[in-house]
């Protein structure tokens, strides 16, 4: 299951050559490059292991191979060393930073992620926690494995995915009016997707179930706002889904955890603090 975040040969390439696109020239000046070596990642602190098998694609890459790791979603204590491998001390050196880059920020983001998600299923169980694609360009895929194997699931991939519609959507349309009449007039295209709307307000809330909404998006409402207007909403509107979304973070979760809304989009945790990762290379005695 945690192989299921598909990342081909030439990403695996592309980032052991940004960091040695030529030779390691400090392994090949001291003369090291031949002997055989072991490397391990060990983890400094409690965590959920993410992206290990990543890793051992680019010990492999390098010339290497893993001899032993921890699954990506495997809970992981202090000292618990995530990967083990063995090869040419050339090829170990090679893919001993790009690797220990790679782990510190899955594993980070990995580890705020299941942090987030059981404050969540303390309080309710039935509530998601979805992650967005606010995140730096090319980090995609990493983001979304580590964060699925920590319990989240994705909110959206990408505009080609979804129909989530925003206020500035909505302002270069000319208004809710406007917005109705579109989504009545593409309604057989919308046949296999969900219509999303964001909402500032309860009353823009029923606006956009009167334009047609399948799922309505509170952006940056409090827990306060959500509790007091979600009774009613539910009330009119008792098959319709709604999410909270803006500014939910690791320290205000639990608020938003009693709202009653579905789920709680947020991009934080592809913001964590990066795992602490030790790394030890040592010759084959």
């Amino acid at each position: 299951m945690m192989n299921s975040v598909f990342f081909d040969h030439a990403t695996i390439d592309r980032w052991i050559n940004e960091d040695a696109p030529f030779l390691d020239l400090t392994s090949h000046m001291l003369g090291i490059g031949a002997a055989d070596a072991y490397i391990e990642f060990t983890i400094r602190h409690e965590g959920v292991a993410a992206c290990t098998e990543e890793v051992n694609r680019i010990l492999t890459h390098c010339g290497a191979q893993s001899i032993e790791s921890k699954a990506s979603g495997t809970q992981v204590q202090a000292g618990d060393v995530l990967l083990r491998g063995h090869g040419p001390a050339h090829a170990v050196l090679r893919a001993w930073k790009v690797g220990q880059n790679l782990l510190e920020y899955s594993c980070g983001v990995a580890r705020q992620a299941a942090r987030m998600y059981q404050k969540i299923q303390q309080h309710d169980p039935s509530m998601a926690l979805l992650t967005t694609r606010k995140h730096a360009p090319g980090l995609r895929a990493l983001a979304l494995k580590s964060t699925i194997c920590a319990g989240a699931l994705p909110h959206r991939l990408g505009l080609s995915e979804t129909v989530l519609v925003f206020p500035q959507h909505i302002a270069l349309l000319g208004g809710w009016e406007a917005l109705k009449k579109q989504l009545v007039t593409q309604k057989a295209g919308f046949a296999e997707k969900k219509v999303v709307i964001e909402a500032q307000n309860q009353e823009e809330a029923l606006l956009a179930i009167e334009a047609g909404a399948d799922v309505v998006q509170f952006d940056k409402a409090t827990p306060a706002e959500l509790q007091a207007w979600l009774p009613a909403l539910r009330q009119q509107w008792p098959q319709g889904v709604f999410l909270a979304a803006g500014g939910i973070k690791l320290d205000n979760i639990e608020g938003y955890a009693h709202t009653g809304v579905d789920a709680l989009v947020t991009s934080a945790l592809h913001y964590a603090p990066p795992a602490d990762i030790g790394v030890h290379i040592y010759p084959d005695a």
